[in-house]
């Protein structure tokens, strides 16, 4: 029986498992050291490299079930040729771009740093030319009423359409992408760092494994062309400012057949002469004279739905509200409509006729109000007073 090479640490031992351990155990044992003493982790550490190396060797010896059967027999002897076992690593050494048997090493560990390190691997997928088309965004201004009331609109917009010569594949009429001749169609180079080989995207193709050589004079191999695109946008009724209207695949088209974006038309509402907005409720002031206060009148007022009548009860204070309801905005995607509130100014006028003043002064002399200073809610009880 060969005597075993003491200077090398067992394998077993390396990997942390022990001598009966399954398949299984052995890839998790690796997979925890492999990320524990990986170069990329531990750059400039000579002896985090030759752990990981050592490692390494572990695990193929110890995955492979005959290397495993002469290592438990032999030892390290089995592998220095004194027992017949032969190097694991023949056929390009470990270092090499062929280690492990004439195995890439990227097709051994794929599984294992293709998640781990990015590192390519014999799994690696190309890479896709298709790209989303942009987002595009439309602002669209409505008179007030508009979007009381709804409408729709035609508008017309610059994007990037499918280019119809070459049917999105950027190639001139006739012609189609090549394989690319740098990674063979694979959209993959390999690259030798120290004892490992790695896989990344194509330069030349950007991994994509095809070259277009002979590019569509419309659109110059970009697939798209800018065009005028007109849409009809309907506006629903009680829509309001700032409001986002989405229209799915009214964007941009994709790059190489990918999937158009969206469009969306973004309301900006112009404001009205004399109402204002609150939710769905709206809002306006109506001055009246003080006789009109005083003794009551009826007032007719410009609804957006037309004329409309409001009754104002004698002695009616400045600031009195009164509502009309379902005399605002609709509710938008449901029924019904908000309420007109109209506020109440009582104006004071700043010019007189001398008749005008003698018929005040008449008024208020029948009218004693005692003028000096009180809170707030004896004021409400003097205004009892004279309502």
């Amino acid at each position: 029986m060969a005597t075993a090479d003491v200077t090398k640490t067992d394998y077993y031992e390396l990997l942390s498992v022990s001598r009966d351990a399954s398949e299984q155990e052995l890839k998790t044992a690796y997979r925890k050291v492999a990320m524990q003493y990986h170069p990329d982790r531990n750059p400039d550490n000579p002896e985090a490299e030759e752990m990981f190396k050592s490692c390494s060797e572990a695990y193929q010896v110890l995955s492979d079930a005959d290397k495993r059967a002469a290592y438990d027999r032999y030892g390290h002897a089995a592998f220095t040729g004194g027992a017949g076992g032969g190097n694991p690593f023949a056929g390009g050494g470990f270092g090499g771009a062929q280690g492990f048997n004439g195995q890439d090493l990227g097709d051994i560990f794929g599984d294992l740093f293709g998640e781990m390190f990015n590192m390519g691997g014999g799994g690696g997928r190309k890479a896709s030319r298709v790209q989303r088309g942009r987002d595009l965004r439309y602002d669209l201004t409505l008179a007030f009423e508009e979007a009381v009331f709804g409408v729709e609109k035609e508008i017309t917009i610059r994007r990037m359409e499918t280019c119809v010569d070459c049917k999105g594949s950027g190639a001139a009429k006739g012609k189609a992408p090549v394989t690319c001749t740098q990674c063979g169609g694979r959209g993959q180079q390999r690259f030798q760092q120290g004892f490992f080989s790695v896989a990344r995207a194509c330069s030349v193709c950007g991994g994509t494994g095809t070259l277009i050589v002979d590019p569509c004079v419309t659109c110059k191999g970009q697939t798209v062309v800018q065009q005028e695109h007109s849409i009809l946008v309907k506006v629903p009724a009680g829509v309001e400012q700032d409001t986002r209207i989405r229209y799915q695949g009214e964007g941009e088209a994709g790059k190489f057949a990918g999937p158009s974006g969206d469009l969306y038309v973004v309301l900006n509402v112009k404001a009205h002469k004399f109402f204002e907005r609150d939710g769905d409720d709206l809002h306006c002031v109506m001055p009246i004279s003080f006789p009109q206060a005083a003794l009551g009148t009826e007032l007719e007022i410009q609804t957006l739905e037309g004329p409309a009548t409001i009754k104002i009860p004698e002695g009616t204070q400045s600031g009195k509200e009164f509502k009309l309801r379902s005399k605002g905005v609709p509710h938008l995607n449901s029924s019904g409509k908000g309420d007109l509130i109209v506020e109440i100014r009582v104006q004071t006028p700043n010019k007189l006729t001398k008749t005008q003043k003698e018929l005040l002064r008449q008024l208020s002399e029948t009218m004693i109000v005692e003028n000096t200073p009180t809170s707030r809610g004896l004021f409400e009880k003097v205004k009892d007073m004279f309502s």
